[in-house]
C-alpha cells in the first residue's frame, strides 16, 4: 500500500463540532470529517474552485481531491440525515501558514 501524501489545508484553529439539538447528547452518534475532507468542501463548495484548482492548492492529484470531497459529502449527508454529530478533526494534513503581506 502506498503511503498517504500530505495534504495542505488552510484551517482556522478551534474546535469544530456540529450536533443536533433535538437529541440528548447521551443518545447521539457521530461522524468524523477529517481536516482534509473539510478543506475539500471549503475549496469546492464555499470558494467554488474547480477540482483541478483545489487539488493544486492542497498539493494532491485531481482524482485524489475528488475522492476526498466525495467522502466528505457522504459523511456530512449521513450526519444531517440521521441526526448525528459532525466532528472535524484529524487527517494527514499540514496547516498552511498565513503570509504576513
Amino acid at each position: 500500500m502506498r503511503p498517504q501524501k500530505t495534504r495542505w489545508v488552510k484551517c482556522l484553529s478551534g474546535e469544530r463540532c456540529f450536533r443536533p439539538r433535538c437529541k440528548p447528547a447521551s443518545k447521539l452518534e457521530g461522524v468524523i470529517v477529517s481536516l482534509d475532507e473539510f478543506e475539500a468542501v471549503r475549496l469546492a463548495d464555499w470558494e467554488d474552485l474547480t477540482h483541478a484548482k483545489a487539488a493544486i492548492k492542497m498539493k494532491i492529484s485531481r482524482p485524489t481531491f475528488t475522492r476526498i470531497l466525495s467522502s466528505a459529502h457522504k459523511k456530512i449527508a449521513d450526519g444531517l440525515l440521521h441526526l448525528k454529530a459532525i466532528r472535524i478533526e484529524g487527517g494527514c494534513c499540514k496547516i498552511k501558514k498565513r503570509s504576513l503581506s
